[in-house]
């Protein structure tokens, strides 16, 4: 393999920065540019040395470079990085150099694709870390961190390891079936299918999880216009995010931001008050606002007590139909009495009393958030699994071919049936972990990473 080099540190000013290289190379092209004090040709692993990157003579800048030798190192191979100053002209002269000297420059991810192809670590451990770089909340980062460490990795493993020895008993009963008897091999093999099954189906539970800590829950805030929408979007994120005014119509457009409420993301959205119309641009909005409400997790609904309800209000009742959702019923500073209050209950919906102008019932609503998203895997504090859509869509094809081979068994089919269903389960479970994956797959997963990692 060539000797690779990009700079890893995010653009921009610093007072770090950090240019990576990796390769065979690595340490000759490092010599040609760097003149460590105290010279010396005894590289060590895990060592820094503090010198002056040179260009014919001339000081490009003081860094620090450390060493690491394969294959103790990221990629398994020799790399060093040179930790200069962060400003983006002196890095790029010193990746210039690099490049000048004999290095090429990076492809996104291509450190952590080496790391991979050389057997450090597999695909899962490979996708957490960039999972590890995008996470939002502190339970994204430790979920991320789980599968970096090779939690999900293990299980499927477990998995495979129980399936091979299925596997092997079969074998043995085509091979030799004068020492075997089939019916108490297929009670064997039964056992531990649907043992698997189970397994399978608790990793395949572990998407949502994934989903809601890499996504956030995506919550839309309805309403008519000047039910308090903005206002409460402003509330949640304390910040005057949205312009809050008297007049009717304000918010055309949907605004999106993020919170994070005890470790777990919610992806808040503020649209245009629901009401008829004959603005061209707001009836855009208006309809906009339907369309994501159908489309989202969990929906507030903020109703203003001091007026009574009206058409356009039993109108966005009927958007709650069949979606989970929260009925604010907004301006208790102002009266606590609500006399369609019949109405909102019927809805069998939570109902939570507001004011954005007090902050009074804030508390409630925020915890009533978490409650409608929450589930033991989210809150627990020790493992954390969290699968993304490639790995659900491949335990999905191992469930179904599981499921076939249990059929199969159930129908006193031959065992040689049964292998050629396991083989397409262990074929599936291989793709996850990167074992049976393909060079285009393998493509598209890092060329998600940014440069230099």
């Amino acid at each position: 393999m060539s000797t690779i080099v990009a700079i890893s540190t995010a653009p921009g000013i610093g007072g770090i920065g950090i240019i990576r290289m990796s390769g065979a190379e690595s340490f000759n092209i490092l010599d040609k540019i760097f003149k460590p004090i105290n010279y010396s040709n005894d590289i060590k692993g895990y060592s820094m040395k503090y010198g002056k990157i040179m260009d014919n003579n001339v000081v490009v800048d003081e860094v620090l470079v450390s060493y690491f030798v394969a294959p103790k190192s990221y990629t398994t191979e020799n790399m060093c990085e040179i930790n200069s100053h962060g400003g983006i002209v002196i890095m790029k002269q010193i990746l210039e150099l690099c490049i000048k000297n004999g290095a090429q420059l990076a492809e996104p991810g291509e450190f952590t694709k080496r790391a991979f192809l050389n057997g450090r670590i597999d695909l899962t451990q490979a996708e957490a870390v960039i999972d590890v770089i995008n996470s939002k909340t502190d339970k994204e980062a430790k979920a991320s961190i789980n599968q970096l460490e090779g939690n999900l990795s293990k299980k499927i493993t477990e998995i495979r390891k129980d399936l091979i020895e299925g596997m092997a008993n079969i074998e043995v009963s085509i091979d030799y079936p004068e020492y075997d008897v089939e019916e108490v091999t297929n009670k064997e093999i039964l056992k531990i299918l649907e043992k698997n099954y189970l397994r399978l189906q608790k990793l395949e539970d572990s998407f949502t999880n994934g989903k809601i800590l890499r996504e956030g829950v995506k919550t839309a805030i309805i309403g008519r216009p000047n039910a308090g929408k903005s206002s409460l979007l402003n509330l949640l994120l304390n910040e005057e995010r949205a312009i809050v005014t008297e007049i009717e119509g304000t918010t055309r457009d949907t605004i999106e931001e993020f919170i994070s409420l005890q470790g777990i993301p919610f992806k808040i959205i503020d649209t245009a008050g629901i009401r008829e119309t004959e603005d061209l641009v707001e009836k855009i909005g208006v309809k906009k606002s339907i369309d994501i409400a159908q489309n989202c997790d969990l929906i507030i609904a903020i109703f203003d007590i001091s007026r009574p309800i009206n058409d356009e209000d039993k109108k966005i009742l009927d958007v709650l139909k069949n979606k989970e959702a929260i009925i604010v019923l907004n301006k208790i500073d102002l009266t606590t009495e609500c006399k369609d209050r019949k109405v909102f209950q019927k809805t069998n919906k939570t109902i939570v009393e507001l004011s954005t102008k007090t902050n009074e019932g804030l508390d409630n609503l925020l915890s009533i958030m978490i409650q409608k998203v929450s589930n033991a895997e989210i809150q627990q504090d020790g493992e954390l699994l969290a699968i993304n859509m490639r790995h659900k869509s491949l335990i999905l094809k191992a469930e179904e071919a599981l499921k076939k081979a249990i059929e199969t068994i159930k129908d006193g089919m031959p065992v040689d049936i049964i292998a050629i269903y396991i083989k397409d389960i262990l074929e599936e479970l291989g793709k996850i972990t990167g074992e049976t994956v393909t060079d285009d797959i393998i493509k598209e997963i890092f060329s998600r990473f940014c440069l230099g990692k």
